[in-house]
Formats: structure tokens, C-alpha cells, sequence
């Protein structure tokens, strides 16, 4: 039996493991399905030390994968189902990934991704929830007559997630979890996941609403998962549908970000009234800054169960803070973790003390660091000194340790939960022949945070006497835009100027542009 999933075959071999939205499966179903995954990744050429992709819904087929790639030394690679064709086979290209696992619903851009020329090195292709067709192999063919017996020559596996980069392309984030030494075996999983658990009370089942893909999610998923924790998930997220799963499942456990937050709070009050909830110990949330009036309502109606985190991708958690703690402090995002060193640094260099505003670096205790796959020089500007980073936010600290954010990296929007980079989006906005110059940025949306606003200058064959107007420029810069980025990060709104305001360098003072937008709001992000 694979190591990760054996100990609880053995203990609650009947009991339910993971639960989609199409059916369940038992911890003895889990083990002997990862141990058939692993068989059957060997078998199609994948070893330890390769890197496999996985492009799938939440559902029980992406836990089976990726417990198979932690046990047999592989790294894997959550892709976000959003993204399209060009994005995808750029994540397979830059990654060297050799296997992609692809769900249904995204077979049509998967498909696309695997004819670019990025993507040559995809040996194994297979199709979850549909048939053999084309280059894809269907799922359950290709792993229901391998063995069940448990596979020799285990060793650890973990993921690369990829963050949308500043200079125009995702980076692969390389943490610690993807950088072990060759022959690990996978009981450090155990180690890892230990603390975790802890900072969870101890989770018995999980409610997953968001999308797997994601580092928070995935985390707070995965890792109870592999502390025997059960996972109630829900692949399209639906507040009163997540309400009736932790009642129905009594689950003890659930991360949200603020949008799903907001939804929760705007639910009618009948649905509220009908939820009993008191099988709920922890309510994590972070991603984002949450509204207050939205935070304070949870806690009168939820009770004080709600923790916030400060974190990210490369970083992991930076801070914490409970219910108690933020409503005597509304606005920290908490002290540091114990394992965690904060850092405030001025633009000179100069260590800052309470109540000094500078660039945020961290230091994680255990010696847990971060590279950027294929980018030392990214790498390199991220870090202070080796093992000290930063994410590029602005706060301080107050007189008791607190942590506050005063701003953050200023071209990254965040927009119900997901970071979204404009440079991504300028790059492909900037290459129409009807643009001439073009700056993204972030402005107020009641319910995601933020949205996406490109602000541009049209090329003088836009401007010339024949030339599109403005509403039908607009149209075409749209269907430019949803025909080569993922729909998140498409502008929801498009301003038309004379000239962008820039600095003697050359680069956008986007505070400049922000400003108009955020003038009448409280906060700034």
C-alpha cells in the first residue's frame, strides 16, 4: 500500500475519504486506486524526478494523481482551469513536464496547449471523465487493470504551483516541498503536515469550495487529507450548496476567501437561519483583504471561529490572527507564526521599528526557502539575503508584534481571491496593432475586491479617420483578450486617453492612474 494513505486502509478502510460532486470513495478505495496510479505512471514512463501536470476539476481523480506523485517522487503541477490554450502550453513547456492529466470539461484547450511546440515533452496524456480520443488515453482505462499491490521504491513528491509573473509569463514557484532531496521518502509528508493539523485543531472532515489549483486551497485540502481528515469537495462554488455539505458531512473545517466571505453574508435569511453549523471548529480565510462589515457579521452569526493568515504562495503562512484577536486589533493581520521573522526595511536598507512602514522580508525559522523555476534573476530580486524574501508588500509592525499591511505590490490586483498581474495582460494588449500604449490596474468592485481596468492609448490607425470607434475598439480589444487570457484576468472595462503618465525612466506611475478610482474608498487594495 502506498505510505501516505496505507496507515488509514488500515485503520477506517470503510470510511469515507473523499467526496465529490458525483460520488465518494472509502480510504481502502483511496489507497488501492493510488497504488493502480502509481503502477500505471511507471508503466506509461514516468519515474522519480520527473514533472507531471494536472489540469482537472475538483474532483477525486486529481487527489488520486496527486497522492500518486507524492509517493513515487514526482512533482506535480495544479494548472488553473482557466487558463487557455497559450498559458497552459507555456506552464507544460516551462515546467518539463512529461505527463498532463486533463479533465473533460477542458479537454478542447488542453488539446490546443499539446500542438504547441512548448508542449513537445508530454509523453502520456490522459482524459478524466471521458473516453480515448485523439492523443488522450481515458482514465479509467489506462489504470483499472493495474495492480493494486503496493509499489516499492517509494519517495517524496510535491507541487510547483505557478504564480502569475510581473514580466509577463507565470513563474513556477520551487518551495521546499518541491526541492527535496532525491530518495526522500514520503513519510516527511507526515512531518510536514503535522503542524499544519495543529494550527487546524486537529481536522476530522474538510469542506473544499474553492479551486484545488490554487496553493491555499490545495493545502487546506490536501495536507488534512493526508492527516486522515476526510474532503467534502464542491468544484463550482455555491454558498447555501457549502453550507448544506458541512451540515450534512459535519464538517469540522473550511477555507474561504472574501468574495465567497461576502456571498455567505448576502445569503437570504432563511438559508442563514436553516444552517446549524456547530460541527464547524475552524473558518480560515486570506487571499485578500476582507471587508470588516463582512468579517463582523460571520463572526456574530458563525461565532468567534474565523482565523485570518497572511501568507503566499512562496512564503506560506507569515501570520495569524483569531476572532478575538481581530476585533481587538480590526485590521492587523496578525502576529508572526513561531516559525516566522519579520522584517521592515527601508528603501536604503535601514532596519525599521513599530509603527515604521517599509518593505515587508520574512525569514522562515526551519530554514524553508523558494526559488523561481527557470528564473534565478527573479529569484535573486525576491531575496534580501538567502533565506530572507520578500513579496513585495509594504506594512509594519506595531508595539505587540502585529503585522500591518499598508500597501502592497502596487501592479498586482487581487480579484475575489486570485492574484492577477497586469503585466500579463499588457503584454498581450500591448501586441495589437490598434494599441499603441496600454497600462493595467485594479479598480473597487463591491464584491471581488478589485477588477480589471486597462487603460490605453489607441494606435494612430485606431485614431485615424476610418478607423474604429471607440465602442467597436473596445469589442475587439475584448474578444482580442478572451481569445488569448484566461477569463480572470480579461479587462472588464477599457478607458481610452491621449497619453499614459510616466517617470523620466520610462515606467507607468500607475498610483497616478489608480488614484481617481480609489478616491472614495476607505482602503486602497
Amino acid at each position: 500500500m502506498s505510505v501516505l494513505t496505507a496507515g488509514f486502509a488500515a485503520s477506517k478502510g470503510a470510511e469515507m475519504a473523499i467526496v465529490d460532486d458525483d460520488r465518494s470513495i472509502t480510504w481502502s478505495e483511496l489507497d488501492a486506486r493510488v497504488n493502480q496510479v502509481i503502477h500505471g505512471l511507471r508503466s506509461g514512463g514516468i519515474a522519480a524526478g520527473d514533472t507531471l501536470s494536472i489540469l482537472c476539476g475538483n474532483r477525486i481523480e486529481w487527489f488520486e494523481v496527486s497522492l500518486a506523485c507524492a509517493n513515487m517522487g514526482v512533482t506535480f503541477i495544479p494548472i488553473n482551469w482557466h487558463l487557455v490554450a497559450p498559458e497552459i502550453a507555456y506552464i507544460l513547456g516551462d515546467s518539463g513536464s512529461k505527463a498532463l492529466v486533463v479533465g473533460h470539461r477542458y479537454l478542447d484547450q488542453a488539446a490546443k496547449a499539446l500542438e504547441d511546440e512548448q508542449a513537445t515533452r508530454i509523453e502520456l496524456a490522459l482524459l478524466v471523465g471521458a473516453e480515448t480520443t485523439g492523443r488522450f488515453q481515458g482514465y479509467d482505462n489506462f489504470f483499472t487493470g493495474c495492480s493494486v499491490e503496493e509499489p516499492e521504491g517509494q519517495s517524496f513528491g510535491g507541487p510547483m504551483f505557478y504564480t502569475s509573473g510581473t514580466t509577463g509569463n507565470p513563474k513556477g514557484v520551487r518551495s521546499s516541498l518541491a526541492a527535496m532531496e532525491p530518495g526522500t521518502t514520503p513519510e516527511v509528508w507526515l512531518l510536514i503536515i503535522a503542524g499544519l493539523n495543529a494550527m487546524v485543531n486537529d481536522p476530522q472532515t474538510t469542506v473544499l469550495c474553492g479551486p484545488v489549483y490554487h496553493s491555499a486551497q490545495w493545502a487546506f485540502s490536501f495536507m488534512p487529507l493526508l492527516g486522515g481528515a476526510a474532503t467534502v469537495m464542491q468544484h463550482k462554488y455555491d454558498s447555501a450548496g457549502v453550507l448544506g455539505l458541512i451540515d450534512k458531512y459535519q464538517a469540522t473545517n473550511i477555507h474561504l476567501v472574501p468574495t465567497q466571505m461576502k456571498r455567505m453574508v448576502d445569503l437570504p435569511d432563511e438559508v442563514k437561519d436553516s444552517f446549524d453549523g456547530s460541527s464547524v471548529n475552524y473558518y480560515l480565510h486570506g487571499a485578500a483583504p476582507c471587508p470588516a462589515v463582512v468579517k463582523r457579521s460571520l463572526i456574530e452569526w458563525w461565532g468567534p471561529k474565523i482565523s485570518e493568515y497572511y501568507g503566499s504562495t512562496e512564503g506560506s503562512i507569515i501570520t495569524l490572527i483569531d476572532s478575538e484577536q481581530w476585533l481587538a486589533k480590526g485590521g492587523s493581520v496578525g502576529p508572526p507564526q513561531p516559525n516566522m521573522e519579520i522584517m521592515v526595511v527601508s528603501d536604503d536598507g535601514t532596519m525599521l521599528g513599530p509603527g515604521e512602514p517599509g518593505t515587508l522580508y520574512f525569514r522562515n525559522a526551519l530554514g524553508m526557502d523558494f526559488e523561481y523555476h527557470n528564473s534565478p534573476e527573479k529569484t535573486a530580486e525576491a531575496h534580501k539575503e538567502p533565506g530572507v524574501f520578500t513579496t513585495g508588500d509594504v506594512g509594519y509592525l506595531d508595539e505587540d508584534g502585529y503585522l500591518w499591511l499598508s500597501d502592497r505590490k502596487i501592479d498586482m490586483i487581487i480579484s475575489g481571491g486570485v492574484n492577477i498581474y497586469p503585466a500579463e495582460i499588457e503584454s498581450v494588449l500591448g501586441g495589437h496593432p490598434l494599441v499603441a500604449d496600454v497600462a493595467v490596474i485594479g479598480v473597487p468592485h463591491e464584491e471581488y475586491g478589485e477588477e480589471v481596468k486597462a487603460i490605453l492609448v489607441p494606435s494612430d490607425s485606431a485614431s485615424a479617420e476610418g478607423g474604429p470607434g471607440e465602442e467597436d475598439l473596445i469589442k475587439t480589444l475584448s474578444a482580442f483578450c478572451r481569445e488569448n487570457l484566461a477569463g480572470s484576468k480579461c479587462p472588464r472595462s477599457f478607458d481610452l486617453v491621449q497619453a499614459l503618465p510616466r517617470t523620466g525612466t520610462g515606467k507607468v506611475k500607475k498610483r497616478i492612474l489608480r488614484e481617481p478610482y480609489w478616491a472614495e474608498h476607505e482602503r486602497a487594495i
